[in-house]
């Protein structure tokens, strides 16, 4: 995908992202559990609550036990049945938050998925044609597990951290000596700054970890996809040569992420030893003045131990809620590519009365450059079997994707029996119209279900049918699994020729009224062209149909065929007339009849 490699692995910082945007992106999928994320939060305050109680309860344990005084042993048991009543709500607590809100999480996930799984559908060709599979897919993943991340630790962990905090350095200002709250505010500052940058500087070897293997993983997928080419050329050592050195690179770049993650917990663990450590001193000293108990020194010690406790991953934290943010920012950032063609409001459901066909001034660019249709003028008649026919380059197969509507036209209209084709729904438009390629490719699945896929609703009766009519009933019944055998990824496992006729039987299922046949024999022997050409005949009956085509002896009964040269039609009619007429297609016809002598 062109602009799309890599992109998930670019992180940037804070202050490059769009947080609104994000914000505004994610907002929709937590407020449709408005009620849910309510009560999540309140289990939340709740289980953090409990867990700060819990130092209290261990002070007036240690208080109780020190005294000698025999009536005093109801107390410390008291607090012990308190301490782990708190301890056991303290994690039932959170494991109601974590049930309450994994559906949250979960249908967030699901429904950003789905909805950007059915833009990139929008999108138009020429997306599709640069894009990188392997990235896209890797695009997709990481945002999913970015918003899974960042709704569970920012919600979870830097939420109830901050909330922590506060309720400490409150319980320390009040019960002892402001210095207490001062050191452990001053620390969790300390802290932070230095996880912060840390993780700033490190993320360099983060980022080229994800950007190696985001190549090794999108050459590894091109390289299996392409595995005939591979073959063909004996590239198998190359490719592994290739991958391997990649892997090198991405091992190396590990290594050097490893180590800076090993300067990064040393230093966290000195800034909490030595907070700790000073206010340790700070504790026995006030023990011995007679100041405070020991259950301070005990409750002073547990806060401090607890409140770093969810800072230690703080490092792991941050860099990952950045590179979350990052990844959903370019999964979302995929909603924000516009579709260029689009239903415009109003649009209305296309009725195919007859099947005309009308292209009237069509001018199309894929690039502005260079000129591909040049104020096109045709009409196909309802019924009629057109064959367009020139050289490579002529714009044969963009007249095909103009009317299937991959592209719209510069200037220009095309209609059907009268309608423009911009001015109706396109889901109506491209129900009405079925098309063979050129390349047929089978998904990895039986061969029932690839002709079921033109209509997933059709009866096995139905389907049974389309068979029939595409004359493929013989080769199915010949195959040890019948019409449930695989085919294999791109449908590699069946012949050129068997995957064109379960194409056509696909187009027969859809009924279409008009059809489009885009170089649909090129790739066959002679035999298999003739079936194939047979079967094409059998279903363009009653039917409109534009065949596009290179060899020029698989159109000759065409109703009409036209000739186009630069984006203009510079002849057409039927075959016989336009060998008289000694032009263009005249010539073409000698240089392919030289050609197969």
């Amino acid at each position: 995908m062109r602009g799309m490699k890599g992109s998930a692995t670019r992180a940037k910082p804070i202050g490059d992202l769009d947080l609104p945007f994000i914000a505004r992106s994610l907002w929709p999928y937590l407020w449709a559990y408005k009620a849910r994320v309510g009560v999540a939060l309140a289990f939340l305050v709740a289980a953090k609550i409990v867990t700060v109680a819990m130092p209290w309860a261990l002070k007036h344990i240690v208080d109780g036990l020190d005294t000698r005084e025999a009536q005093m042993v109801a107390i410390p048991l008291g607090f012990l049945l308190a301490y782990g009543f708190f301890r056991f709500t303290s994690v039932a607590f959170g494991e109601l938050r974590d049930a309450v809100f994994s559906r949250v999480t979960e249908r967030a996930i699901r429904l950003a998925s789905l909805e950007v799984f059915q833009h990139l559908h929008k999108l138009d060709l020429d997306f599709h044609l640069s894009r990188q599979t392997g990235g896209l897919s890797r695009d997709i993943e990481r945002g999913t597990n970015g918003v899974h991340f960042l709704l569970r630790f920012l919600v979870f962990n830097i939420v109830p951290t901050v909330l922590e905090l506060g309720m400490v350095a409150t319980i320390l200002i009040v019960n002892f000596n402001v210095w207490f709250a001062l050191i452990t505010l001053f620390a969790v500052v300390v802290y932070v700054l230095f996880t912060v940058l840390t993780t700033e500087w490190r993320n360099r070897f983060v980022r080229e970890a994800n950007t190696l293997d985001s190549k090794t993983n999108s050459r590894a997928i091109d390289a299996l996809l392409n595995y005939e080419t591979v073959k063909y050329f004996n590239n198998e050592a190359w490719e592994a040569e290739n991958y391997d050195s990649n892997l090198a690179d991405w091992e190396q770049a590990r290594l050097k992420n490893r180590m800076s993650l090993l300067m990064l917990n040393t230093g966290q663990a000195l800034i909490v030893s030595a907070a700790l450590t000073l206010m340790m001193w700070l504790a026995a000293r006030d023990v011995v003045a007679g100041e405070i108990t020991i259950g301070d020194l005990v409750m002073v010690n547990a806060y401090v131990i607890q409140l770093f406790i969810p800072l230690n991953f703080l490092g792991f934290v941050y860099r990952e809620i950045r590179r979350a943010l990052t990844d959903i920012e370019n999964m979302f950032g995929l909603l924000r590519r516009p579709a260029t063609v689009q239903d415009r409001e109003g649009a209305t459901e296309l009725a195919v009365t007859e099947g005309r066909i009308e292209f009237d001034g069509v001018q199309f660019h894929y690039h502005s450059n260079r000129s591909i249709l040049n104020s096109l003028s045709l009409t196909i008649e309802p019924g009629h079997r057109v064959a367009l026919v020139g050289s490579s380059g002529a714009g044969k197969s963009t007249i095909g994707r103009l009317l299937f509507r991959f592209y719209d036209p510069q200037a220009g209209e095309i209609r059907i029996d009268g309608q423009c084709i911009g001015e109706v729904t396109q889901q109506s438009l491209r129900r009405a119209i079925g098309v063979v390629p050129q390349d047929t490719v089978l998904f990895n699945d039986s061969i029932l279900n690839n002709i079921r896929y033109g209509r997933p609703d059709a009866s096995d009766e139905e389907v049974w049918r389309a068979i029939r009519m595409a004359h493929l009933d013989d080769f199915i019944q010949s195959l040890p699994e019948r019409e449930l055998t695989q085919v294999g990824e791109r449908g590699l496992k069946v012949s050129g020729g068997e995957k064109q006729r379960i194409a056509i039987a696909r187009v027969l299922l859809k009924d279409p009224p008009i059809l489009l046949f885009d170089e649909a024999t090129s790739a066959l022997d002679s035999h298999a062209e003739q079936a194939i050409l047979q079967a094409m005949r059998e279903v363009s009956r009653n039917r409109t149909s534009i065949v596009i085509a290179h060899r020029l002896s698989t159109i000759v009964d065409a109703d009409k065929i036209v000739v186009l040269q630069n984006g203009r039609v510079v002849e057409e009619g039927t075959h016989p007339r336009l060998l008289a007429a000694e032009g263009v297609y005249a010539d073409l016809w000698r240089t392919q009849l030289h050609e197969e002598e």
